[in-house]
């Protein structure tokens, strides 16, 4: 899986330009609902409703080799966002 060309990041989502020329646009609420941390997947088989605040935010990128690890408004950093798992997410509207 290749990584994106580029990435942006604005209010409300990241934009992933990939070398196809495809573009996604994903809302960083989702982002942060999806995370695949352990803690957040554990937390998800378990049932536990997401409580993700409407105004949250990515405010960094951290290149991870396979993917990219987000730190969110709320101080949450843990999981790492694989290219293929960032092709699959819905778009932002």
């Amino acid at each position: 899986m290749k990584a994106p060309e580029q990435i942006e990041i604005d209010r409300k989502t990241v934009t992933l330009h990939w070398p196809d020329g495809s573009t996604r646009r994903i809302a960083h609420r989702v982002l942060r609902q999806l995370c695949p941390c352990a803690e957040c997947k554990r937390s998800r088989l378990d049932g536990a409703q997401s409580a993700v605040p409407d105004d949250i935010a990515v405010l960094e990128l951290r290149p991870a080799g396979y993917g990219v690890q987000l730190l969110f408004s709320d101080k949450h950093e843990r999981g790492i966002f694989p290219w293929a798992l960032l092709q699959q997410l819905p778009t932002a509207s």
